[in-house]
């Protein structure tokens, strides 16, 4: 089950992203990538494995863009391998991707006809080609999004990125669930809350054909007929996510709960109670 992550802020994007994505790793996957805007010019890092893979070749090549997307891939089209990493680019627009394209291949075959060359074995990879031909016939990053989604079947969760729009990403969902984290002059896309916790206390899902229009002063949301609507908002403490005090006390909690537990049953239980303890215990961050 893939993750997603974007952020568009006032600092320098790697941090923020690289701790959303650890808290993704639960999900499993087999390899992690990001895309950033460094100066208006579209950069990526991408790495098979584990997310330290991707941390290691940031830290030779690093990024320092204020605004990116990232994401952490578990194989169904294509083979792990640092190709089929998302996110995935094609001529100044970076795409990660949540879902199955379930038409993908007819997609393929119509965009090859048409002259297009495809650099992936992915399902995703369509979608870029999709919204890249947009804006060679005029049209703005959000119409080209909202022209090309109507041709994709299955479900998707998409943040977009584009070359030249350094206060802009477009989120889209169908069937898989992606959020937006709300900050001071920045916001947030994630998978789910978990990701966004480190990050916001404050966040709203996308509602089934929404596109999210993401900056970093609002988000603005539009339904599959394109019509504006608004979002509801939701506070992360409500499921103990938030802060790292709201952490620290389910941790708290989660520790105390087992070794009493534990206790209970026998003497031999309760050293294990305490054994474990300092690992409940480390950090309060559960990774």
């Amino acid at each position: 089950m893939c993750g997603i992550v974007g952020v568009v802020g006032r600092g320098p994007a790697a941090a923020p992203i690289l701790d959303a994505l650890r808290r993704l790793e639960y999900r499993g996957y087999d390899a992690a990538g990001t895309a950033r805007l460094e100066r208006g010019l579209l950069t990526r890092r991408r790495a098979v494995g584990k997310l330290k893979n991707l941390e290691s070749k940031l830290t030779c090549e690093p990024l320092v863009g204020l605004i990116g997307i990232s994401h952490t891939r578990w194989a169904t089209h294509g083979r792990p391998i640092e190709k089929n990493a998302h996110p995935h680019a094609v001529d100044g627009v970076a795409v990660v991707h949540n879902g199955i394209i379930e038409n993908h291949r007819e997609l393929r075959n119509e965009l090859k006809r048409a002259g297009v060359r495809f650099a992936t074995d992915t399902d995703t990879e369509v979608i870029a080609h999709l919204v890249n031909q947009q804006p060679k016939k005029g049209c703005e990053p959000v119409d080209a999004v909202r022209v090309a989604l109507p041709w994709l079947e299955g479900a998707f969760a998409l943040a977009f990125l584009f070359e030249g729009y350094e206060n802009l990403i477009i989120g889209a969902r169908k069937g898989s669930p992606l959020a937006v984290g709300y900050g001071r002059d920045e916001m947030y896309l994630g998978s789910d809350a978990i990701a966004l916790a480190p990050l916001t206390d404050m966040i709203s899902y996308l509602e089934d054909g929404d596109v999210a229009v993401v900056t970093r002063q609002r988000t603005d949301f539009f339904n599959a007929t394109s019509s504006a609507r608004k979002s509801s908002v939701m506070n992360t403490w409500n499921f103990g996510l938030s802060s790292s005090a709201s952490k620290a006390y389910w941790f708290r909690k989660t520790r105390t709960c087992i070794a009493k537990v534990l206790m209970r049953f026998s003497d031999a239980y309760a050293d294990l109670a305490l054994w474990i303890a300092p690992w409940l215990e480390e950090d309060g961050a559960g990774r």
